[in-house]
């Protein structure tokens, strides 16, 4: 789906700052964003694949980039202090920069394992609210989406980190939602399944042996829809959420996995 005038998700006006803009459910966040109305700030590690992403999104005034790990306090900081500067508000945050990190049974996992997915799947969107928050909230109010997954509600063997990760993001959009409510802000976390996307062939080529594409099949026949979701259709629910359309919708998590959990 995408944009029109009469879309009750419309972000006309809106500036956003979306990290881990370069992944595919960054970008197709990004792309559906700009179609939608709304200014776009993508934060990204890389300044190849940041001008790559900026050049297929069309460049254009309604976007512009920040280099920034997620991790980086400081750079953060900045990347947040350069939307404002460039656009002159922040009403959005998507906190979506993660990583799979290393598959090994607990056991097996060492601290700077851990340590790894903890920091850019916790700490990251931590430190993306934490500077986010004040210019939302100095611009009347707005959505923060943070990125967590069916592992935020599920275990699955040898993704500890990972596992952990994603429970803890809800975590922090609880905890975000009672803070943030009285000054106007909503938070609420994403869920994704298995998406059709670089991530997915990481988990698959970790847990499947290289067999890629029987894990696939193995996970498919979980999945009550029968299928891997798309980049666009996770972009969908971020868009919904970050709209005034999901205006009493806050400290949620919203689950986008064909049926996964359910099954």
């Amino acid at each position: 789906m995408t944009g029109n005038s009469t879309d009750p998700r419309r972000l006309d006006g809106k500036v956003a700052v979306i990290t881990g803009a370069t992944g595919g459910i960054g970008e197709a966040t990004a792309r559906l964003f700009l179609d939608l109305g709304a200014k776009v700030m993508l934060v990204g590690r890389s300044a190849a694949r940041l001008t790559e992403t900026y050049g297929r999104l069309g460049g254009g005034e309604n976007c512009a980039t920040a280099l920034a790990d997620s991790t980086d306090e400081a750079a953060i900081q900045a990347a947040i202090a350069a939307a404002v500067a460039r656009f002159g508000a922040i009403h959005i945050l998507v906190a979506n920069a993660g990583t799979e990190g290393t598959l090994k049974p607990l056991d097996q996992l060492s601290v700077e394992d851990f340590e790894h997915v903890l920091g850019v799947n916790v700490v990251g969107v931590w430190l993306a609210m934490k500077y986010a928050a004040p210019a939302i909230q100095a611009a009347g109010g707005g959505s923060i989406v943070a990125m967590s997954s069916v592992a935020g509600v599920i275990g699955f063997p040898a993704m500890a980190p990972y596992i952990a990760s994603k429970h803890a993001v809800f975590g922090l959009v609880k905890v975000a939602a009672l803070e943030l409510a009285a000054v106007g802000i909503r938070a609420n976390a994403v869920a994704p399944g298995p998406i059709d996307n670089r991530m997915t062939r990481s988990l698959a080529e970790q847990l499947g042996g290289g067999d890629e594409s029987g894990f696939r099949t193995f996970v498919e026949a979980k999945i009550p829809m029968g299928r891997y979701g798309t980049n666009e259709e996770i972009a969908n629910l971020i868009a919904f959420l970050s709209s005034d359309a999901a205006s009493y919708c806050t400290g949620g998590l919203y689950l986008a996995d064909g049926g996964y959990v359910a099954a």
